[in-house]
């Protein structure tokens, strides 16, 4: 399949956002840990959060988590400490994911997991029990999501868990994140020193959950607005907390550099309210900024920053080669097709000068990467016409996405 994108002259909506995946499945795996039959509210309807639902609902011997990381290692940790056997499985792409880590980390604590493939990668068969838990280190710069699974689980540990993260830490806001939920849900769980997070034995308390819509998805209509710089655009958004703890919550402040105003309905702390997008007469000549807590949000900074010809330097990418494809190489390839010669260093950063080659009208292909047709179609504001390839892999975590663009005005064509 391929969409082909016409951008609308003008800009102005109103868009009910989706959940937050990050929050829905951190609340799926704590709440079934709590022994709750009450599932959490306002949960994502995307594919991440569904194959997470079906899995803890109907618990079937081989789980099939499809393309979701999330849904593999915090179900890899859940099982562990879950009675029964199960084999976690998922897509090809999937397969070649690494999870040796996250394994070791539950061998070291009693559970018992076997790899039915090549070592370090799924699928996993695994048999649940009763763990002892303990003190247990783990490298800091690595995905948070194994961090994230074992500390979920270290509330239902006999002697619950104290987990020192060695080197450096990346995505500490996923896992600030993590404790902010576990906290929901009754967990005594804090950060000990800057290093050593200690989770206490208690267990969870059974509650109902509301979950906050997704700012992950917000970035790609600040996107939107940063780019089509026309009087009298504006975009709200629903569903959003002014001091969110969802880390990609600073597009608020990264877009007010490339232009774009935020205000909140309700100044209220963590209280969904709507947001208002508005265009602000300045913005700053180049971006440099660390990722290293919001990898998620590299791609809609390259391709908006490129787009309004802001020269950028981005590190604090080294994840990005182990997401649902190496982001790196990709955004290098499609947005050369685009006329911009990206540069990468050190395999976690990467810099666009202002240099350009000649663009070609090839469609822009998305690797199985939601956040590559979600950060891409914004451009059709710069290119009309634009193509994009297989652009149903968005329901990874914004299934509605196409449908909301054709509310706002966009012409979308099917081939």
């Amino acid at each position: 399949m391929q969409y082909t994108l016409k951008a609308p002259e003008q800009l102005k909506a109103t868009v009910t956002l989706p959940a937050s995946k990050s929050i829905s499945n951190r609340a799926l795996i704590i709440s079934a840990l709590s022994g709750n039959i009450v599932t959490p509210q306002n949960l994502s309807d995307c594919d991440d959060t569904n194959v997470t639902v079906r899995a803890l609902r109907d618990m079937p011997y081989e789980i099939d988590i499809m393309a979701s990381g999330t849904a593999m290692r915090f179900m890899t940790a859940y099982l562990s400490v879950t009675e029964g056997e199960h084999v976690l499985t998922g897509t090809e792409r999937m397969k070649h994911r690494p999870i040796k880590v996250l394994v070791d980390a539950l061998h070291y604590l009693g559970a018992d997991i076997e790899y039915l493939g090549e070592e370090g990668f799924p699928p996993l068969r695994i048999r649940g029990r009763k763990l002892d838990g303990g003190t247990l280190e783990i490298p800091g710069n690595i995905s948070s999501q194994y961090i994230s699974a074992l500390l979920m689980i270290g509330p239902v540990l006999e002697n619950g868990l104290e987990l020192t993260l060695t080197g450096d830490i990346i995505s500490r806001s996923y896992i600030d994140l993590t404790l902010h939920t576990m906290h929901d849900f009754g967990a005594t769980v804090e950060w000990k020193d800057i290093k050593t997070i200690k989770a206490e034995p208690c267990g969870y308390q059974q509650r109902d959950y509301l979950i906050e819509n997704d700012w992950s998805s917000a970035s790609y209509w600040y996107e939107m607005m940063a780019i089509h710089n026309k009087p009298g655009d504006e975009i709200i958004l629903t569903g959003l907390a002014d001091a969110s703890r969802q880390g990609d919550s600073v597009v608020k402040y990264l877009f007010s550099m490339l232009g774009v105003k935020t205000t909140f309905e309700s100044k209220e702390p963590g209280v969904p309210t709507t947001v208002t997008l508005k265009k602000l007469p300045k913005r700053l000549p180049r971006l440099d900024y660390d990722f290293i807590n919001q990898p998620d949000l590299a791609q809609t900074f390259v391709v908006c920053c490129c787009a309004m010809n802001v020269p950028f330097h981005f590190v604090g990418l080294s994840t990005l080669k182990i997401k649902e494809t190496d982001r790196i190489k990709a955004l290098k390839i499609e947005m050369r097709k685009l006329g911009y010669v990206i540069q990468d260093r050190d395999e976690s950063e990467l810099l666009w000068d202002g240099e350009r080659c000649e663009p070609s009208s090839e469609p822009i292909d998305t690797y199985e990467d939601h956040r590559m047709a979600l950060s891409f179609a914004p451009y059709s504001f710069v290119r009309e016409g634009l193509c994009i390839n297989n652009p149903q892999v968005v329901t990874k975590s914004y299934p509605r996405f196409w449908d909301d663009l054709k509310k706002v005005g966009f012409q979308i064509s099917e081939e």
